[in-house]
């Protein structure tokens, strides 16, 4: 029997958060050294939710203090810690490490300063709208289900609430906010998703500023926005 999702997110939910920073990345956390997956999970979540950095090192040390036995392991109430390249007899140690970097970072309010995203975690955290879009819309398949970009925008737009809209157009305006080169643009949207290149003869940032301007002339087909005969 799994655990129910109300008792996981109390005993796991932001150790799970935590950890799922470390996605693709190395667990090379130092006593001295945090790793860039715990610096990523720490500079966005200082400015996002800072009062869950108190409740991720409780978890994590909690866990690493009492790691499941064979009775939660047998009725699949525990948290599988996922691959992190390391081996299992060092993950307990590793969490402990975690653990003291948060504490330290909360107890000596070391606030990272706001800077772009630097992992493909990190990206999703803080552009999950952005993500939606140009992963739901913008795949490698878009030429075979829209004929165009424009076309592709309009379906998004007049398919999704207006909030989510309202929502996509906050967080562009926050990614040209970053005033990135085109390079790190380009890299930005294949990490959030965007499997094929702009239209032309927009470049990366050109087409994030003239998606944004264009957004506010769609209407949903439903909701307050819509049309009724």
């Amino acid at each position: 029997m799994s655990m129910k999702p109300l008792e996981f997110d109390r005993r796991y939910g932001e150790l799970d958060q935590v950890i799922s920073a470390y996605v693709g990345m190395p667990a090379d956390d130092e006593p001295d050294r945090p790793s860039e997956a715990l610096r990523a999970y720490l500079r966005h979540t200082w400015h996002t939710r800072p009062w869950a950095l108190a409740m991720a090192e409780r978890q994590i040390r909690e866990y690493a203090r009492n790691p499941p036995g064979r009775l939660r392991l047998s009725l699949g109430e525990f948290y599988a810690v996922p691959d992190v390249g390391l081996p299992e007899s060092a993950i307990q140690n590793w969490l402990f490490v975690i653990a003291d970097h948060l504490q330290r970072s909360i107890e000596e309010g070391e606030v990272p300063p706001p800077a772009g995203p630097r992992t493909h975690w990190e990206w999703h955290a803080r552009f999950p709208e952005v993500g939606q879009f140009l992963g739901g819309w913008f795949s490698q398949d878009m030429p075979d289900e829209f004929p165009d970009h424009d076309a592709a925008v309009r379906d998004y737009a007049t398919s999704t609430n207006p909030q989510l809209v309202a929502r996509l157009k906050g967080e562009l305006q926050e990614l040209l906010a970053l005033d990135l080169e085109e390079s790190d643009y380009t890299l930005a949207m294949a990490e959030l998703g965007m499997e094929i290149d702009p239209p032309r003869p927009y470049s990366p940032s050109g087409w994030l500023a003239q998606l944004l301007e264009g957004l506010g002339g769609f209407k949903a087909d439903y909701g307050p926005g819509s049309v009724t005969s």
